[in-house]
């Protein structure tokens, strides 16, 4: 991932007010205070390996571990943003950042090659240790009984081995899993994380990421000179420049060439997109990862392209069953994007559905990222 400002090493309170002389970026007065706890954080984390350091040369006696953070608030008040300008400013090698809902599927499948342990939940716990000091778990959240008979056990055993926990969530941690099954069985975990890490509520009232879209138009014209410069200009303001090089996403076993990919923003062609061999499993997946999906060159829909058009109506109701946001630029108008005379249910319902994505309640609703499956009733 590339830098917004300078090398790893700068601290998040210099990295965040280069962000704010960016034109186009919003300072807010909430986000600073969490840069203010941010950058205590970081220093104690700059200072630890510093003194660790010094420990395995000369000292007896190693330093505390740094406490970490669990940062909480509604959608699009910038906790992820934050969290990567943290993670990118902090010069360590044993560092990881990953989506929640990533790595508990990385834990389950972790714990069945562990089988064969006598503890298997500690072993993963151990090869966590050994290779990551400062663990990022973002839009922690849980949903599935699995999760959270694991979840105690595992996070006490990585806080126990020194490693440091930096979490965002839609949640306060009394909020967590609250309507689940043996719940109770829960709620020590939920007091582990009161405990051990410090509670932060970025309690901004200004949607961020809402804010930035409804700005500009989300449907252009393909022909358009503009159209590519607007794409491109609310590309880097999402992502604030913080986009990868790799040219591709990998989606079930296939990569899938991209323009340009963020944590949580991706920019394909729609030939790339919907002229391969895709199923809706993989549309489902980019829908879980990428709260927002960018796609260019959105052709009309006819018998020529019968195939692309299926594909793109598989995206289009994954993409909104999910709540994902689109961006996108089209070669017609979108009451023209269906052949003359077509006039059946399916091409009505894409209509409506990338209608109603534009608006600004569909912008505000949360993203999904699990639970909804395929086969599931269309709701418009």
């Amino acid at each position: 991932m590339r830098q917004p400002t300078g090398e790893a090493g700068i601290s998040p309170k210099a990295w965040y007010q280069a962000a704010c002389e960016r034109a186009g970026f919003v300072c807010d007065t909430r986000q600073i205070a969490a840069i203010e706890e941010l950058e205590k954080l970081w220093r104690q984390l700059v200072e630890f390996k510093n003194r660790r350091n010094q420990f395995l040369g000369r000292s007896l006696r190693s330093p505390q571990v740094p406490k970490g953070l669990y940062i909480w608030g509604g959608v699009g008040r910038g906790k992820t943003f934050l969290m990567d300008g943290f993670y990118h400013c902090l010069p360590y090698r044993r560092k990881r950042r990953i989506h929640f809902h990533n790595f508990m599927v990385e834990v389950h499948h972790e714990m069945k090659q562990l089988a064969h342990e006598s503890d298997p939940l500690m072993a993963l716990a151990d090869k966590i240790e050994r290779s990551t000091r400062l663990l990022c778990l973002d839009e922690f959240h849980v949903d599935d009984i699995a999760d959270a008979m694991i979840l105690g056990r595992l996070l006490g055993a990585l806080l126990e081995r020194g490693v440091v926990l930096l979490t965002t969530s839609n949640y306060q941690p009394d909020d967590l899993y609250p309507h689940g099954l043996q719940r109770q069985n829960f709620l020590p975990a939920i007091a582990l994380l009161k405990r051990e890490l410090k509670v932060l509520h970025l309690d901004s009232d200004t949607d961020f990421r809402m804010l930035q879209m409804v700005r500009d138009p989300l449907f252009m014209v393909s022909g358009d000179a503009k159209t590519e410069e607007q794409m491109r200009s609310l590309f880097q303001r999402l992502t604030a420049g913080m986009h990868s090089e790799v040219g591709f996403v990998e989606i079930g076993q296939k990569r899938i060439p991209v323009r340009f990919v963020a944590r949580e923003v991706v920019w394909f062609d729609f030939r790339e997109l919907c002229g391969g061999y895709h199923d809706q499993s993989d549309y489902l997946e980019l829908a879980h990862r990428f709260p927002t999906v960018f796609v260019s060159d959105i052709p009309g829909m006819s018998a020529e392209n019968a195939a692309e058009a299926r594909r793109f109506t598989w995206l289009i109701d994954v993409l909104y069953d999910n709540h994902v946001k689109l961006v996108a630029s089209f070669e017609t108008a979108l009451d023209e994007l269906y052949e003359a005379g077509r006039n059946d249910s399916e091409s009505q319902r894409i209509f409506s559905r990338l209608t109603e994505m534009q608006t600004r309640h569909y912008l505000e609703l949360p993203h999904r990222t699990r639970g909804v499956t395929l086969g599931e009733p269309h709701s418009g």
